[in-house]
């Protein structure tokens, strides 16, 4: 494919894809990819969907940012980080199918329905695209698809080729999975509150009843009929009936709206440079993004803190696919939360997942006691205790090593310490206060002089999983306990 020109800010692909109506299709467009064996297979094996939704969520609204919304340089870069992650994406599905996110044909899929998407929210609002509009739309979105370097027959050739692409699928590729179904029937009934919730909190667990059951309505009510034949999946006039009244309204309200306030995503896209977060931003770190999220448990005064600090980093930490137990899946998510919000050359990326896969190996040599390839909470706990018991060389083999890759990932200007800055990228969230944040510089930073360094920062790593007591610097990392 010839190389075009991107969208610009007024393009008809921007506009569609960057209103806030579009979320009344993200949810359809997650069950259509995860409808995909392979990518299903991936969802199961190495997805934090279940343990850590929204932060997922979020992840992939961020990546569609950067490839629809950036100049080329950012959209490549971006095509380049995924196929880093996608490389790490394969195995074997329940089946014993060999799969990998590299596949060709998946990412067509992929890519395909987010266009068959924002068609479908259009025709869905009672304003369908016109077929000008549709040529117009699918080549701008080809061009986006350029930089994945796939053949040209693998994609649709015209927009009016891409209903009968997504039928064909439908019918001879796809299949009711057990992520499909949890995405439409569990995981929103299942889900941790967001964490911009606030003082909404104590209501989340009648909020997401609600929510569960207006969004899977919904889901179903939109999803194409070729795909609800196949699922058996009927649509009630109940759902159709909601479906009607909110793409209606939306639509309605979105025309109503002022320019700046009718787009989530501004048109004029994302600067070709990306700069680390800091104080003055707001794109702060997820606070479930970093692997090194160390809460502080309540127990019991005078009690050996340590057992309760373990669990609870087992289970908030270490735990990234939310299973009850640890695998190398779980590092390498935790590997990926560290080089996401970084601007992280090749280089510098595979070795903060070379600590995390040694930190791992470390722990199945010395936990796995049934050798199932999966250490448990108890596992993890008695024999960390056991291990911080007999000498510091313990820490020393594992934890010390990915530690010191998070530090020099995090130092993004290379100079041997962290700045209060770099240490929000780490550890920042909007469920952290800022001045929570400040404190647990404060802690850290032993000399007063305004900066951390590596040795500061390790210590800290193993004063957490070593002291007994929570009045140490290295408990207070997020905060007071």
């Amino acid at each position: 494919m010839a190389t075009a020109d991107l969208p610009g800010p007024d393009s008809l692909l921007r506009r569609t894809l960057g209103e806030w109506r579009i979320g009344l299709v993200a949810w359809r467009l997650l069950v259509l990819q995860t409808a995909d064996p392979a990518v299903a297979a991936g969802m199961a094996n190495f997805s934090t969907y279940r343990a850590h939704p929204w932060r997922r969520i979020e992840h992939t609204m961020d990546s569609g940012k950067r490839l629809f919304f950036s100049d080329r340089e950012g959209l490549r870069r971006e095509v380049a980080r995924l196929e880093r992650t996608h490389r790490r994406l394969a195995g074997t599905d329940e089946q014993g199918r060999p799969f990998t996110a590299l596949d060709p044909a998946v990412r067509v899929w992929v890519l395909v329905t987010l266009y068959e998407c924002m068609t479908a929210m259009r025709e869905l609002s009672g304003r369908p695209l016109a077929p000008p509009e549709l040529d117009q739309m699918y080549g701008e979105f080809r061009a986006v698809c350029t930089e994945f370097g796939l053949s040209d027959d693998l994609l649709p050739a015209t927009a009016a080729d891409v209903p009968a692409y997504m039928d064909r699928t439908i019918r001879e590729r796809l299949e009711y999975s057990e992520p499909v179904r949890y995405l439409l029937f569990d995981m929103l009934r299942e889900a941790p509150a967001p964490r911009r919730l606030g003082h909404l909190k104590p209501a989340w667990p009648l909020v997401r009843t609600v929510a569960a059951h207006v969004i899977g309505a919904l889901t179903i009510a939109d999803l194409p009929e070729a795909l609800r034949e196949r699922f058996n999946l009927p649509r009630t006039r109940r759902a159709a009936l909601l479906s009607f009244v909110l793409h209606r309204g939306m639509r309605v309200l979105m025309n109503a709206l002022p320019e700046h306030r009718r787009y989530r995503t501004p048109l004029v896209g994302n600067s070709s440079t990306s700069q680390p977060p800091t104080a003055s931003t707001d794109r702060l770190s997820p606070p479930e993004a970093s692997p090194v999220r160390l809460p502080a448990p309540r127990r019991r005064k005078g009690a050996d803190s340590r057992p309760a600090r373990l669990r609870t980093f087992f289970r908030q930490v270490l735990d990234q696919t939310g299973d009850g137990r640890i695998s190398s899946a779980d590092l390498q998510a935790m590997a990926h939360n560290v080089c996401w919000p970084l601007e992280l050359t090749p280089e510098r990326e595979a070795r903060v997942y070379a600590a995390f896969e040694t930190w791992w190996q470390h722990l199945r040599t010395g936990m796995d006691a049934d050798d199932d390839g999966q250490v448990t909470c108890e596992e993890f706990v008695t024999a960390m205790l056991t291990g911080i018991d007999a000498g510091p060389a313990y820490l020393e083999q594992g934890l010390h090593v990915a530690v010191r890759a998070v530090f020099h990932a995090a130092d993004t200007d290379g100079s041997g310490h962290l700045c209060a800055d770099e240490y929000r990228t780490i550890f920042g969230g909007s469920r952290v206060h800022p001045a929570e944040l400040n404190h647990g510089f404060r802690q850290l930073d032993h000399d007063g002089d305004g900066r951390i360094t590596e040795e500061e920062f390790v210590q800290a790593f193993t004063d957490y999983f070593t002291a007994r007591t929570d009045n140490t610097a290295g408990s207070q990392l997020l905060g007071r306990p």
